[in-house]
C-alpha cells in the first residue's frame, strides 16, 4: 500500500468543524461521563441530530463518532463503553440491547487498492437484536430481526432472523426461538 497517494476529499463529515468539536465536548463531559442515568445522555444526543426513541437506556462510557447519523428505536439499551463508530448511518431497532464494550464499524479501507481507499457502509440492527458484551460488527452488516451476536464475536455479514451467531467470523450456532404474537 501507499498511503501517500492515499484521498479522502469525498469523505463528507455531516456537519462543520466547530459542530463536531462542541460534540466532542459534550460527549466528553456528559455522554462518556459516570453520571448515571439516560435521561441527560438521550436529551444531548437528540440535540445533536441523533433520533433516539423513547425509553432508551443508555449507560456510561457511550462513545458515538457522529449522532447526526444514528437511529435508536424505543426501549432499546446500550451498555457501558459501547462505541458506535458510525462514519455511515447506524440504525438500531426497538428492542435492542447492544451490550457492554460492543463496537459498531461502519468504516475501513479497500486493502486491494495501493492508495488504500476508504470505505464506509451503514450498520443496521433490527428490532428486538441482541449484540452480546465486546463482539464487533463490520461496515455493510444488518443484525437481523430477532438474532443474537455472541459474546466477543465479529460479524462480518448479515446474519438470518431469529438465529444465535458465534465466532470470528461469527456463524449461525443454532436458530432462537420466536415469540408468539401474545408475547410479542
Amino acid at each position: 500500500m501507499r498511503l501517500d497517494t492515499y484521498n479522502n476529499g469525498a469523505f463528507s463529515r455531516g456537519k462543520p468543524a466547530w459542530f463536531e468539536c462542541i460534540w466532542l465536548l459534550a460527549q466528553w463531559f456528559l455522554i462518556r461521563s459516570q453520571i448515571p442515568g439516560s435521561v441527560h445522555r438521550r436529551i444531548i444526543l437528540r440535540a445533536f441530530g441523533a433520533r433516539v426513541g423513547g425509553n432508551v437506556t443508555i449507560k456510561p462510557g457511550l462513545r458515538v463518532k457522529f449522532p447526526w447519523r444514528l437511529t435508536i428505536g424505543d426501549h432499546s439499551w446500550l451498555g457501558e463503553d459501547v462505541w458506535i463508530d458510525n462514519l455511515a448511518e447506524v440504525a438500531i431497532g426497538s428492542h435492542c440491547c447492544i451490550s457492554q464494550g460492543v463496537y459498531l464499524c461502519t468504516g475501513s479501507h479497500d486493502w486491494s487498492a495501493s492508495s488504500f481507499d476508504f470505505r464506509a457502509a451503514p450498520i443496521v440492527v433490527c428490532d428486538k437484536a441482541w449484540i452480546a458484551a465486546r463482539a464487533i460488527v463490520a461496515p455493510g452488516v444488518t443484525v437481523s430481526e430477532g438474532s443474537v451476536l455472541a459474546l466477543g464475536s465479529v460479524a462480518t455479514r448479515s446474519t438470518l432472523p431469529w438465529t444465535i451467531n458465534g465466532g470470528n467470523p461469527a456463524s449461525v450456532m443454532k436458530t432462537r426461538p420466536q415469540p408468539t404474537s401474545a408475547s410479542a
